[in-house]
C-alpha cells in the first residue's frame, strides 16, 4: 500500500529538551525516507506542549488540507498525543499508513468594533472580560435568544476540543473533542438580588452562534483568543460559533479521548 504520508515539517519549541527531542525524531524520520521540507507537507509535527501544538496551527492558518499530531516534550499535553517515549513507534506506524483521523472543529469569532470588523479562528476558546478589569455586564444571545444578562469577571467560550484546558479552571464541562459544539462557561459570575447570572456552562451545538453585544459605557474589552491577548475599544458586538472549517488531527488507532482525561486528570 503507497504511503500516505511522505513529506513532514517540524514545529518545535525553544527548549533544550524540545530541540533535543525533534533532532532524534528527524533522524528516525530520515531513516524511514520521509521527506523534511518547509512547505507543501503533508504533515505538521509539533514538539513541546499544548502551546506549541496551537501555535502551528495558528501558522498554518488553520489548514484543513494538511494533518497535525504533536510530540508531548511539555508537561500535561492534552494535544500532544505522542510521549517521547513513543516516538520511535510512532514513525514507524506512520510508514505503515497505521493511523486514524479526526476532523476537529474550528471556532469562528467575529468582533465588529465602529470603525473596523476583525475575524479570528481559534482551537480552544476565547476569554471575553472588561478591559479594565473590572465587573464585565454584557447581554448574551444563543441566536437571537437572550440566555442572560451577564454580570461577572468574565466569559470563556470554550470548543470541545478546548474544554480541557483554560476551561476546566472555572468548573466548565469536558466534552468528547470529536463533537462540535461550544460551551459557555462563567467566571466568577454574580448572582444575588440585583445581578442574575448563571453560575453554570451552559452547552451549545455548532449549529449556534453566540452574540455577545455591547454599550457605549461597556464597549472596551480584553479578549484573549487561544492565549493570545486583543484589546478592543468600542466594541459593538462579538460573534462566535463552531463554523464548517475543520482541522485533521492524526490518531494512533489506540487512541481515545477517554483513556487521555483518565491519563492526564485522574491517573496518578
Amino acid at each position: 500500500m503507497e504511503r500516505i504520508i511522505n513529506k513532514v515539517k517540524l514545529f518545535v519549541n525553544d527548549n533544550d529538551k524540545s530541540r533535543e527531542v525533534a533532532h532524534e525524531l528527524e533522524q528516525e524520520l530520515k531513516k524511514y525516507k520521509f521527506r523534511m521540507v518547509n512547505k507543501n507537507y503533508d504533515l505538521a509535527i509539533s514538539v513541546g506542549g499544548d502551546g506549541s501544538f496551537l501555535r502551528m496551527v495558528k501558522d498554518n492558518k488553520f489548514n484543513g488540507d494538511i494533518y497535525y499530531i504533536g510530540i508531548n516534550s511539555g508537561t500535561l499535553g492534552f494535544l500532544q498525543e505522542i510521549n517521547i517515549e513513543d516516538s520511535k513507534d510512532f514513525v514507524k506506524r506512520l510508514n505503515e499508513n497505521s493511523f486514524k483521523v479526526e476532523e476537529i472543529g474550528v471556532q469562528e469569532t467575529k468582533v465588529v468594533t465602529e470603525d473596523k470588523v476583525y475575524n479570528y479562528d481559534s482551537l480552544n476558546e476565547i476569554v471575553i472580560r472588561s478591559k479594565y478589569f473590572n465587573v464585565l455586564k454584557i447581554p448574551v444571545y444563543v441566536d437571537n435568544e437572550l440566555l442572560e444578562n451577564f454580570s461577572g469577571d468574565g466569559i470563556l467560550i470554550s470548543t470541545s476540543t478546548g474544554s480541557t484546558a483554560y476551561n476546566l479552571s472555572f468548573g466548565g464541562s469536558i466534552i468528547f473533542n470529536t463533537i462540535k459544539a461550544l460551551t459557555i462557561t462563567p467566571i466568577a459570575p454574580l448572582s444575588n438580588k440585583v445581578f442574575k447570572s448563571l453560575l453554570n456552562p451552559v452547552i451549545i451545538p455548532a449549529d449556534k452562534t453566540v452574540i455577545l453585544p455591547t454599550d457605549k459605557e461597556r464597549n472596551n474589552l480584553f479578549l484573549m483568543i487561544d492565549g493570545v491577548v486583543k484589546e478592543k475599544d468600542n466594541v459593538v458586538r462579538i460573534e462566535t460559533k463552531v463554523g464548517s472549517k475543520t482541522i485533521k488531527c492524526l490518531r494512533m488507532h489506540d487512541y481515545h479521548f477517554i483513556k487521555i482525561i483518565n491519563d492526564k486528570l485522574i491517573r496518578k
